[in-house]
């Protein structure tokens, strides 16, 4: 049983990843990078963990750096949740490429060019 009151909560753990996937809505999946020696030859091995983390306000985006604290379970394999967004990832918004695009962007067969001249 526990022995915290209503209003006085247990302390839980708290990590800081890096935003890999957004796989839905509410959901993001966060990367903990670290080093440990491997238990045979003692060479530091890179090793990560993934965290399934609730983002309730879907303000994480991929390449953030994200703070997450344990929670109750949310889902199957939701454990986590988004307290903040520690650093806004540096790069480009991905945006949906259309067919209308690529038509515009590559050259096919059936468009040419207006001042391309057939070889004979």
């Amino acid at each position: 049983m526990s022995t915290a009151t209503a209003g006085q909560r247990t302390k839980r753990k708290s990590q800081i990843g890096f935003v890999s996937s957004r796989s839905g809505d509410k959901s993001i999946k966060v990367t903990l990078d670290y080093k440990t020696p491997h238990p045979l030859y003692q060479k530091v091995v890179k090793r990560q963990t993934v965290l399934h983390v609730h983002d309730e306000k879907n303000e994480a985006k991929v390449g953030d750096k994200v703070e997450v604290m344990e929670t109750r379970p949310i889902s199957r394999l939701k454990r986590w949740r988004v307290v903040r967004v520690v650093e806004a990832s540096v790069g480009l918004d991905i945006v949906a490429v259309t067919e209308k695009d690529v038509a515009e962007a590559v050259p096919t067969k059936t468009t040419k060019k207006p001042n391309q001249v057939a070889k004979a």
